[in-house]
């Protein structure tokens, strides 16, 4: 059968869908990648046919647009106009290009409205993938949206106002008129809360987390977890200077702030100073520019890019942005976690990963080099913290491969391609 795969964001957003396609790809089924054009080199690597939502010149605007880590201001650079309607738009088209009818399931992420607008415009099967547990808002165990922390003893019916006025008030504005634009044009009724339950496949919703990460009772009744899907192309080898930096010394640091930082050089910075002032190794993965510092000391190396799941467990903790890709491969290494969150799912994260005892939060208006060292001295003194990490590590051993999980759902919608496939 025909697998089409609509990711939305940057690698932590589109490794997991690579994951899954691998997986069908393997099953004999063909696959189509429809992201931003700088992931097209790495559908070519697997096979995948590939389709763009916009230029690789529009990738990079948006992620060097200095708002898009803004805790607030960051969702209006995402779904403003007219970046939100022209992704949407390319998307949709792209999707409508790949459906081969009655053959083809869609795979979208939590932002793959244009898989949701086919599915009801046209019946192809559409499975919501949502890779963190901040895409769904649950009244009882609810998420930690930036810098809003829902209390304890605040009732249901107010989390639910909650809900109801951020949807209508803040994104409603921003996503609704391109989304049911769109809509109208497919001879469909117009929608309001976008990002509400409307958003949700109703044949079947995975979360790419494991229950043990997070859970609720008012989580969709046709939702399952799969657990983490984990893939960081650790086919490509370790740089070499890189594994002769883990070889020479003690467990370093790592430091990595996502795929899709390029503003952070004022926590590159804080982090090299801090690591000057504790005698600590560092070891930064980040993307080359003007924000990696350019007097590092030689107990700090540099790379673009290595593979989390090589070099994790071999550093003493690590000091990222709280992103849901990052977070779940640092909790399978077993590693100490020190969390800067700023946008996004990434405050949720970090409080998630607070609860679990392995990490500790700094926010980034405390993101000081006196901060930043006193957080990494109490975090690799402290025991418990020790015990937490490789006790999530034990946890991640121990769950169930998510991949066959996934095929089985997907392979489900469409039983001739199924079938197909498994006599191949």
């Amino acid at each position: 059968m025909r697998v089409i795969l609509c990711p939305v964001g940057s690698h932590g957003d589109v490794h997991p869908f690579v994951a899954v396609g691998r997986a069908m790809r393997d099953r004999g089924h063909a696959v189509t990648l429809i992201t931003a054009e700088p992931f097209r080199e790495l559908a070519d690597r697997h096979g995948f046919a590939f389709a763009p939502t916009g230029t690789a010149e529009d990738y990079h605007a948006l992620t060097h647009d200095p708002d898009l880590w803004h805790p607030s201001r960051s969702m209006r650079v995402l779904f403003g106009p007219p970046r939100f309607e022209r992704m949407l738009r390319d998307g949709h088209a792209q999707l409508l290009a790949a459906i081969e009818p009655g053959n083809t399931v869609v795979v979208g992420g939590s932002l793959g409205l244009s898989g949701r607008i086919a599915q009801d415009a046209l019946g192809v099967p559409f499975v919501s993938v949502h890779l963190q547990p901040a895409a769904i808002l649950s009244v009882i165990n609810p998420p930690r949206l930036g810098t809003l922390r829902v209390r304890e003893w605040w009732p249901h019916w107010f989390r639910r106002a909650l809900y109801w006025a951020g949807d209508r008030l803040v994104l409603d504005p921003l996503m609704a008129p391109a989304v049911n634009r769109l809509r109208a044009e497919a001879g469909l009724p117009r929608i309001r809360r976008v990002f509400g339950p409307w958003r949700h496949s109703p044949v079947r919703v995975l979360a790419f987390f494991p229950q043990w990460y997070a859970d609720a009772p008012d989580y969709p009744a046709h939702l399952r977890h799969v657990g983490f899907v984990k893939y960081d192309q650790a086919e490509r080898p370790t740089p070499p200077a890189v594994e002769a930096f883990l070889r020479a010394g003690p467990p370093p640091v790592a430091v990595s702030f996502g795929t899709a930082m390029r503003a952070g050089k004022p926590y590159f910075a804080a982090a090299v100073e801090a690591f000057r002032r504790t005698g600590l190794r560092g070891l930064i993965l980040a993307k080359s520019g003007d924000q990696i510092p350019t007097d590092l000391p030689a107990t700090v190396a540099h790379a673009d890019y290595a593979p989390f799941s090589a070099v994790l467990p071999r550093c003493s903790a690590l000091i990222h942005h709280g992103g849901i890709g990052t977070s779940a491969q640092a909790l399978a290494a077993g590693v100490r976690q020190l969390v800067m969150p700023m946008a996004f799912d990434q405050p949720d994260n970090a409080a998630r990963l607070d609860r679990l005892g392995v990490a500790r939060t700094l926010w980034p208006a405390k993101f000081t080099p006196g901060n930043v060292a006193a957080a990494l001295q109490a975090l690799l003194a402290d025991a418990a913290v020790g015990r937490a990490a490789a006790e999530s590590a034990r946890r991640a051993a121990a769950d169930p491969d998510p991949l066959p999980l996934v095929v089985a759902e997907l392979e489900r919608l469409v039983p001739a391609g199924a079938s197909s496939a498994a006599g191949a």
